[in-house]
């Protein structure tokens, strides 16, 4: 259980991660003056904030295993 805990709690910190990584990303190098709020906020959401938390799976299975 303390496993299973370990790698969720990663997954999640993983997610949050990629999510603000993405939100400061699109901040610092998109020239979209349009929508950017929607743009950020998409981008975070279903590209960064994903793979941020299949990085944090990976990463809590690896640390779990110890």
């Amino acid at each position: 259980m303390v496993k299973f805990l370990t790698v969720l709690l990663m997954t999640i910190g993983g997610y949050l991660i990629g999510f603000i990584a993405g939100l400061g990303l699109v901040e610092l190098l998109s020239m979209n003056t349009h929508d950017r709020s929607q743009e950020m906020g998409m981008t975070a959401f279903f590209f960064t904030g994903p793979i941020g938390a299949v990085v944090g799976l990976v990463w809590g299975i690896i640390r779990a295993r110890r």
